[in-house]
């Protein structure tokens, strides 16, 4: 599954042999019909070589945790996660990662519910560390 590539974006390569995520902070900006995550959740990133781990919360999500790896521009990433509603639920997905004009990342994720029915792609966007005057 190829993400689109919108202007001000490109690819990051495959050649790229490790993309940094650690502590980056995530923000959902599209989410799919299946999705559970929206614009209140928040996901924080931490990166060892090629393991990547993270927490989110925010929005119908109490607390979810992911693991996964990243090779070049695609990141494997199983997660699990308690919901508002008290119940746990878990998936998997393949993400695409995109650098932004900014230098931010922006991640494309398509998941697949391994305890619910559905699929889809939600979109992540970096948090920057220092908003423009302008925003």
């Amino acid at each position: 599954m190829g993400a689109r590539v919108m202007p001000g974006v490109r690819l990051l390569p495959f050649e790229v042999s490790m993309v940094n995520l650690h502590n980056r902070t995530m923000y959902v900006s599209a989410t799919a019909n299946h999705g559970v995550v929206n614009a209140g959740t928040r996901l924080l990133l931490f990166q060892r070589g090629s393991r990547v781990v993270g927490k989110y919360a925010g929005g119908n999500i109490h607390r979810g945790c992911l693991v996964g790896r990243v090779s070049g521009a695609t990141l494997h990433w199983h997660y699990l996660q308690r919901e508002r509603s008290g119940e746990l639920h878990a998936g998997r997905a393949v993400c695409d990662l995109i650098e932004q004009a900014d230098g931010c990342i922006r991640i494309i994720e398509h998941f697949q519910w391994k305890t619910r029915d559905g699929r889809g792609t939600n979109v992540f966007d970096e948090l920057p560390l220092h908003p423009s005057v302008d925003e």
